[in-house]
């Protein structure tokens, strides 16, 4: 004898709106992802000094992310805003010493014109899309050598005061290619995108040094997102427990049914028989 086949606990409708919201989702992440792409900030072949020497190339830029992923940097700090928060986020830390050094090499806070001349060294987009090469002022070339003695000195600590394990890195040549990818990352978050007014990463992250301040559309979404995520949570419960046609199929009737019907049932047995005289 064959079983009978168990309903389903949700209403088809239920399930159906469930698929609808999953590929709609998926496809919003999907143009979202392939939009990013599309606007992906670009590697520059060589990053050279004012006299052309070469400071780093792609090829160095693409080791020193290796090397922050493999020693697993992306747990202890951050690089764009992504990632832990135990240490420093690269991005922001490389822009502020940086921009430091530009502005002392400008004259500091002694020089009226330091800190605009600091802003126009990095919001100024150098790159040359035809042949690959970004060239950074004086200050910047000088800045970066000294940051990579930085980093050098920081992920080669013998000790832990840093909250890295001892002699996490100590490759000079992966040491220099890590400074590389933080100066691409630095170089990306603050100089502007071709004909806008705004970086590669909407002036993320935040450094009032080189005048990088976050975008309405910054602003707006981050707002929006999580609004839209909780909105979104409350309208479907809501639907859940406002229309059956979503709910649960078959239910069984609610406390104050089985009590009207016990209530009932007690004042029928209880009703006095009648004799007719």
């Amino acid at each position: 004898m064959a079983r009978d086949r168990r309903a389903l606990l949700v209403s088809r409708g239920w399930l159906q709106a469930v698929v609808l919201v999953i590929l709609f989702g998926f496809f919003v992440l999907g143009l979202l992802a392939y939009r990013t792409y599309q606007a992906k900030p670009p590697i520059p072949e060589r990053v050279v000094d004012p006299s052309g020497r070469v400071l780093y190339t792609e090829r160095d830029v693409e080791r020193g992310q290796e090397v922050f992923l493999n020693n697993g940097l992306m747990e202890y700090g951050s690089v764009f805003g992504h990632g832990a928060y135990l240490g420093p986020d690269y991005t922001a830390d490389y822009l502020r010493r940086a921009s430091d050094q530009v502005k002392r090499s400008y004259g500091g806070e002694r020089s009226d014109s330091a800190s605009r001349r600091t802003i126009e060294d990095f919001r100024t987009n150098r790159y040359d899309k035809r042949t690959g090469i970004l060239r950074l002022t004086r200050p910047q070339a000088e800045a970066h050598r000294l940051l990579i003695a930085h980093y050098s000195r920081f992920f080669s600590e013998p000790t832990t005061k840093h909250g890295l394990r001892p002699d996490a890195i100590t490759d000079r040549g992966d040491l220099a290619a890590l400074t590389a990818f933080f100066g691409w990352t630095a170089w990306a978050s603050a100089a502007e995108r071709p004909n806008r007014s705004y970086s590669y990463t909407n002036n993320w992250p935040p450094e009032p040094r080189v005048d990088n301040r976050p975008t309405a559309n910054v602003i707006v979404w981050s707002v929006l997102s999580p609004t839209a995520l909780l909105g979104g949570i409350g309208l479907l419960f809501a639907a859940f427990g406002r229309w059956n046609v979503l709910g649960k199929s078959g239910r069984r009737p609610g406390p104050r049914a089985a009590t009207r019907s016990f209530t009932a049932a007690g004042s029928e047995a209880a009703r006095p028989i009648s004799r007719s005289v």
